[in-house]
């Protein structure tokens, strides 16, 4: 097998994300649900999105929502994992067709916005271009 046939293949198995839709993976899951058990609120969601500043013009926007509002859409995690997220409709413009995971490594642990629609980052790590 070659390099191509390798990235056709791994290209094949890379989950499809509709424009309008925000998948959240396993990953992502698990850690809101031990953060959600933690604080203490069984009901409560993540809210993201993005807000203007930054050093390339926007920054993510990721906490805590106890409520959700009328206008905010709402992404379910992996089924049966009981935990979910909500985007205001400002900010799908900008984050639909991400996924949201959580990784771990050697410099670290966090959540991570694959974010097909970024068109650049900030050595920061807080800030996206779009």
């Amino acid at each position: 097998m070659n390099a191509a046939t390798n990235t056709a293949q791994a290209d094949a198995k890379a989950p499809v994300v509709n424009k309008r839709e925000i998948v959240v993976t396993q990953a992502a899951a698990d850690e809101i649900k031990r953060q959600r058990d933690k604080r203490g609120t069984p009901n409560a969601r993540i809210r993201v999105g993005v807000r203007g500043g930054g050093c390339t013009g926007f920054t993510y926007v990721f906490e805590w929502a106890d409520e959700t509002r009328p206008t905010d859409k709402q992404f379910d995690g992996p089924d049966g994992s009981g935990v979910g997220i909500v985007v205001d409709p400002k900010s799908l413009v900008y984050l639909g067709g991400m996924t949201l995971d959580f990784v771990r490594g050697m410099m670290g642990h966090g959540f991570k916005f694959n974010n097909p629609n970024a068109k650049g980052a900030c050595g920061c790590g807080e800030s996206v271009q779009f």
